[in-house]
C-alpha cells in the first residue's frame, strides 16, 4: 500500500493536473487485498443474475464500495459489478485473513452472486501464497450447500410454519404451506423445527441438482420421486449425493409434495417469514416461485440430525373424496342463507373446480336462494355484507359461487361466510385436486377441538346444519353503546360485530377502541393466547391459538373489555389528512375493463365504462357529477388490506359524497396495481396486481413497498396510509402520474400529509346539521338504487349463472388406431395453449400443448417421437383425466404410407 487515492489521482488528470506525476508516491505500509462481488451464477458458467435484492450484509471496519441497498433492482442491462472489498493489514497474510472475514460477513439474496466461489478462492492455499495462474480457478469448488433448479415445476415456493403471522390487519396473508400436517411431519423426522423452511411442489414437482450433499424428505400428495434416475420412497430420508439430481413428478392423487431438507433452506425472513407470497412478491428466495437456474442455499446442520421415516400413523391418505369437519359461522342462517341453502351445502358432494389455487379453492355445487333480497349498503348481490376480515378455511360466497379461502386469501372482504373448517382439517385444503368432491361435515366446537389435537381423525357429524347461526352471543344496545355481536369464525377466530349491518363511523370507532384495549391486555399479559387483531368496517375478528384458549373462552373476555369502554360518542382518534394523486379514469382501468368484456363477459351492466354506471346507478345527472364529487369527498380510512398490501378501504365523511356501486359478479381476473375503485359505500386502492370487484374510477401512487421504504414511507412500516387517515384526491393527467410513480419508487416524491383528529361527537354534530340536505341525498339515491335492481330483475340478471362447461369424461373420446399412442389429461384442467397440428413430427418431450388448473400453466409433453395424426382437444376446452389430447402416430409405423397422409392432415387442418 502506498496511501495513493487513485480516483482523486484520476480526476485530477481528467482536470488537467499533470502535477501528480510528479508527486513522489509514500512508501509501502502493508498489503491490501480487493474482491469484486458480480450479480452472476457460477454454478452455471458466470451467467448473469438480475432480481430484487431482498436482504443485503455487508462487513464492517473494511472499505466497501457498492451502490446496493435491500429493494435495489439488479437490471440486466448494467454491468454486473455489485460491491467492491478492500481488506488491508501489516502484511498480505493478515491483509487475506480480513478478506475472509469479510467474506464471510457478506451476503446478498434475491440475486445469484460469486460469493461462494469468493470465498473459496481466499481459502485456497496457493491463492493466499500468490502461487496462482489463470487455471488456478479450475480446481476452486464453491463449498456452499446449495441447490439448483432445473426444472421448476408448476409451482413450488418456499414455505415455512406458521408463516407470516401478524400481519393480517394490513393485508398480509401468512401464507405457509397449505397442507401443514405432511410439512411438518417431513421436518420432523429429519431432525428439524417442524416450521422449518421447505419447498411446497404444486401437481408437478421440480429438478433439482444438489450441488453439496444434504438428507431430504418428500412427503404430502403421492408423486414419483427419483435420484438421478433411481426412484426413492416418500415419507422416509433419503441421501443426495452432491451433483446428484433429485425429480419429483405428478402427483397421482392430492395436490401439492412437500420436500424438506436437514437443516432446512436457508432463506433470510422477509417480514418475518421466510414463506412465499406469490402474488405479493414477498418471501422466499426471490419473492417469486422457483424458476430455472435459482439457486438455493441449505442450513446443513454442522452436526448431523437424527433422522428417521414418518411413521406410518402420521402418514395422511390421499385420495379424491375429502370429508372436511365444518363449524357453522360466522354468517350463517337465517340472516343471510335460508336453513334449506345451509342443509343443502352440508349435503353436497362439492366438486373442486379447476379454476383454484393458493388464494381460494373454488368450488362447484348448488346455488344458494338467500335470506334476503340485496346486501343493501354493500352491493346488489345477497352474499354482499360491509367489508369484514376473513378466516383462513372459511367458506366465502363471492356472489353465489363459494371459494374456500387458503393461506394467501385476503384478508377482508365484502362477502358471507356460513361456514368455516376446523384448524385441524385445514391440512386436507392444501390436498384439494380439481376434480375431486368435498362433504362438509357439521361439527360441533368440542369436535373441533379434538381434531386440533388429531388432524388425521375423521369428522363425525355431531350437531345439525343450522342451530345458533354462528351467533355465540348478543349484547343488546343501550343509549350509548351499539349492539354486540359475538360470531364464531371457525375454532380460531372469533368476529365481533357492533350495530345493524349498516355503515356507522361511531360503530368504526368502537372497533378502534375494543382492538386497542384488547392489545394493551395482551401486551401487559393478562390476555394469552391471542395470535392477531383485525379490524373491518363495523367488526373485529381475534385471531387465537386453539392450544392456548377457546373461542368460546375469548367470548367472555370480549364482553367484558367492551362493558368497560367509554361511551361510543367521546371516543377520538388521530387523523391525518394525506393528499393523493388521481388519474381520473386512467388508461390501466379502461385496459382492465376491456380484458374483462373479452375474456369473462361483455354485457355486465357497468361495461363498457364504470364511471357511467355509478353515474347511472346514484341517481346524478352526468359524469361530471361523479367527477367532482370523488374530488369534493374527504375519504376516511376505515380498513387496510381490503386487496392486500395495505389497501385502503375508506368512506366519504359526508354522506353527500359517498356514492354507493355493487362488485362486479363474477370479478375482475385482473386489476392495475394501485387502481382507484367503488364498491358497495366504500372506496379502494389496489394495493398490487390482481383480480378485483370495485367499479373504477382511476389510478394513483403505490400504497405498499415491501423492502425499502423511503420518501413518503415511514422507515420500518411498508404501508403508507394509517387507520382513520383521510384521503384528499387531486388530479393529474396519466403521464403525470406515471412520472410521480416512478419518483414514488425512488424516494423522490413528497406527499403533502397533514396531522389532525377525528372526534366523533363534531362528526356527528355535522350530521345533525346537515340532516335534511343528506336525506335529500339518500332519497334520490335510494330511487336510482331500486331502479337499477328492478332493471337487473327484468333482464334476469339475478337469475344468471356463471357456470363452466364440464369436462370431458375420462377416457378416450376418440378411436385410437393400432400403432397410435394417446397422449391424455393429467387432470381437470382448461386448454391453454395447443403448439401441433396434425402432421407435425414431434420429438420425445416436446410440447405438444398446454392446460392450466389452479391458475397455473402446465405442458403437455410427447411421450415418445411420432408425428401428430390428430389433435382432439380444442382450445379452451374443459378436459378431465384421462381425456385424450393428442393421438400420436409412430414413426415408423406411418413410413410405408407415403407422404401423402401428412399432406392430407395437412389439408384436413386446414
Amino acid at each position: 500500500m502506498h496511501g495513493i487515492d487513485l480516483v482523486a489521482w484520476m480526476l485530477r488528470l481528467a482536470q488537467g493536473d499533470r502535477g501528480v506525476l510528479d508527486e513522489a508516491p509514500a512508501a509501502p505500509t502493508g498489503a491490501a487485498v480487493e474482491a469484486r462481488v458480480y450479480a452472476e451464477s457460477t454454478d452455471l458458467g458466470g451467467l448473469p443474475s438480475a432480481g430484487t435484492v431482498t436482504h443485503l450484509a455487508l462487513p464492517e471496519g473494511v472499505r466497501v464500495d457498492t451502490w446496493l441497498e435491500v429493494g435495489a433492482q439488479v437490471s440486466t442491462h448494467y454491468d454486473p459489478l455489485l460491491a467492491k472489498l478492500v481488506v488491508h493489514g501489516p502484511d498480505r497474510a493478515a491483509a487475506w485473513a480480513g478478506l475472509r472475514d469479510a467474506l464471510a460477513a457478506t451476503r446478498v439474496d434475491g440475486v445469484a452472486t460469486n460469493l461462494g466461489l469468493l470465498r473459496a478462492a481466499a481459502d485456497d492455499a496457493d491463492v493466499a501464497a500468490a502461487a496462482h495462474c489463470t487455471r488456478t480457478l479450475d480446481g476452486i469448488v464453491d463449498a456452499t450447500p446449495r441447490f439448483e433448479v432445473l426444472r421448476p415445476g408448476m409451482l413450488t415456493t418456499v414455505q415455512d410454519l406458521p408463516g407470516r403471522v401478524g400481519l393480517w390487519p394490513v393485508g398480509i396473508p401468512p401464507s405457509g404451506p397449505m397442507d401443514a400436517w405432511s410439512f411438518a411431519a417431513g421436518n420432523r423426522a429429519l431432525g428439524n423445527d417442524p416450521g422449518a423452511p421447505g419447498l411446497e411442489c404444486t401437481m408437478t414437482g421440480p429438478a433439482l441438482r444438489f450441488r453439496t450433499a444434504a438428507r431430504v424428505v418428500v412427503t404430502g400428495a403421492p408423486a414419483p420421486v427419483d435420484v438421478d434416475g433411481t426412484p426413492v420412497p416418500l415419507w422416509e430420508p433419503v441421501e443426495v449425493p452432491a451433483g446428484a439430481v433429485l425429480t419429483i413428478g405428478t402427483a397421482t392423487a392430492g395436490m401439492r409434495t412437500y420436500l424438506l431438507v436437514e437443516g432446512g433452506l436457508d432463506v433470510v425472513p422477509v417480514l418475518g417469514s421466510a414463506s412465499t407470497f406469490d402474488l405479493g412478491e414477498i418471501g422466499g428466495v426471490t419473492g417469486r416461485a422457483l424458476r430455472t437456474g435459482d439457486l438455493v442455499p441449505l442450513a446443513t446442520p454442522a452436526v448431523p440430525h437424527d433422522v428417521r421415516p414418518v411413521p406410518v400413523a402420521e402418514r395422511p391418505e390421499i385420495g379424491s373424496s375429502w370429508d372436511v369437519a365444518a363449524l357453522e359461522g360466522p354468517h350463517a342462517a337465517p340472516e343471510f342463507f335460508l336453513p334449506e341453502d345451509v342443509e343443502a351445502f352440508h349435503a353436497a358432494d362439492w366438486e373442486v373446480h379447476f379454476n383454484s389455487a393458493r388464494t381460494g379453492v373454488r368450488l362447484v355445487g348448488p346455488r344458494p336462494r338467500w335470506a334476503r333480497p340485496d346486501g343493501g349498503e354493500a352491493g346488489l348481490h345477497p352474499s354482499n355484507i360491509h367489508d369484514t376480515p376473513y378466516a383462513v378455511g372459511a367458506v366465502d360466497y363471492t356472489g353465489d359461487l363459494p371459494i374456500l379461502l387458503g393461506p394467501d386469501g385476503p384478508s377482508l372482504g365484502g362477502f358471507t361466510c356460513p361456514a368455516t373448517v376446523a384448524s385441524g382439517h385445514l391440512w386436507k385444503l392444501g390436498q384439494l385436486r380439481p376434480g375431486d368432491t368435498v362433504r362438509f361435515v357439521p361439527v360441533t366446537d368440542a369436535q373441533a377441538a379434538r381434531l386440533a389435537d388429531a388432524p388425521l381423525a375423521a369428522a363425525v357429524a355431531d350437531r345439525a346444519p343450522v342451530t345458533d347461526g354462528g351467533v355465540l352471543a348478543r349484547v343488546a344496545a343501550s343509549v350509548d353503546d351499539p349492539e354486540l355481536t359475538l360470531r364464531r369464525s371457525g375454532d380460531a377466530n372469533l368476529l365481533v360485530e357492533y350495530g345493524p349491518m349498516r355503515l356507522d363511523l361511531g360503530v368504526r370507532m368502537r372497533v378502534h377502541a375494543l382492538m386497542t384495549a384488547l392489545q394493551a391486555d395482551v401486551d401487559a399479559g393478562r390476555l394469552t393466547g391471542v395470535v392477531e387483531l383485525t379490524p373491518g368496517i363495523r367488526s373485529l375478528q381475534v385471531h387465537v391459538d386453539p392450544a392456548v384458549t377457546s373461542v368460546a373462552a375469548l367470548a367472555d373476555v370480549v364482553r367484558a373489555v367492551d362493558a368497560a369502554l367509554p361511551p361510543t360518542h367521546d371516543l377520538r382518534v388521530p387523523s391525518r389528512t394525506v393528499h393523493l394523486p388521481l388519474s381520473w379514469d386512467d388508461p390501466s382501468t379502461r385496459e382492465a375493463i376491456e380484458r374483462y368484456m373479452n375474456g369473462v363477459r361483455d354485457d355486465a351492466p357497468w361495461c363498457p365504462w364504470n364511471i357511467e354506471f355509478i353515474r347511472r346507478i346514484n341517481g346524478l345527472a352526468s359524469v361530471d357529477d361523479v367527477h367532482r364529487t370523488v374530488f369534493d369527498a374527504e375519504y376516511l380510512v376505515l380498513g387496510l388490506g381490503d386487496v392486500y398490501l395495505g389497501a385502503p378501504v375508506a368512506t366519504p365523511l359526508d354522506p353527500r359524497h359517498r356514492l354507493v356501486t355493487t362488485k362486479y359478479n363474477p370479478a375482475r381476473t385482473w386489476t392495475p396495481q394501485n387502481a382507484v375503485g367503488i364498491g358497495g359505500a366504500y372506496l379502494c386502492i389496489y394495493g398490487m396486481e390482481g383480480p378485483g370487484g370495485y367499479q373504477f374510477v382511476g389510478r394513483t401512487v403505490p400504497v405498499w413497498s415491501t423492502l425499502r421504504q423511503r420518501g413518503a414511507f415511514e422507515a420500518g412500516t411498508p404501508w403508507l396510509l394509517r387507520f382513520f387517515d383521510r384521503i384528499r384526491w387531486y388530479e393529474v393527467a396519466p403521464d403525470e402520474l406515471l412520472e410521480m410513480r416512478a419518483d414514488m419508487a425512488a424516494g423522490r416524491l413528497a406527499l403533502r400529509v397533514e396531522e389532525g383528529e377525528f372526534a366523533l361527537a363534531d362528526h356527528e354534530r355535522f350530521l345533525a346539521e346537515n340532516a335534511d340536505a343528506i336525506a335529500a341525498f339518500r332519497a334520490q339515491q335510494a330511487q336510482a338504487f331500486q331502479a337499477e335492481r328492478d332493471a337487473w330483475a327484468a333482464a334476469g340478471e339475478f337469475d344468471r349463472v356463471h357456470d363452466d362447461p364440464a369436462p370431458a369424461a375420462a377416457g378416450p373420446q376418440v378411436v385410437v388406431p393400432a400403432g397410435c399412442t394417446a397422449v391424455e389429461a393429467p387432470f381437470v384442467a382448461n386448454v391453454f395453449r395447443i403448439d401441433v397440428r396434425p402432421g407435425d413430427t414431434v420429438e420425445a418431450g416436446q410440447t405438444l400443448l398446454a392446460v392450466e388448473a389452479m391458475k397455473m400453466e402446465a405442458p403437455v409433453l410427447a411421450p415418445a417421437a411420432g408425428r401428430v395424426r390428430e389433435v382432439a382437444a380444442a382450445l379452451g376446452a374443459q378436459v378431465g383425466p384421462g381425456s385424450v389430447l393428442v393421438v400420436l402416430e409412430d414413426v415408423d409405423a406411418g413410413a410405408g404410407e407415403g407422404d401423402g397422409e401428412a399432406d392430407d392432415l395437412d389439408e384436413d387442418a386446414a
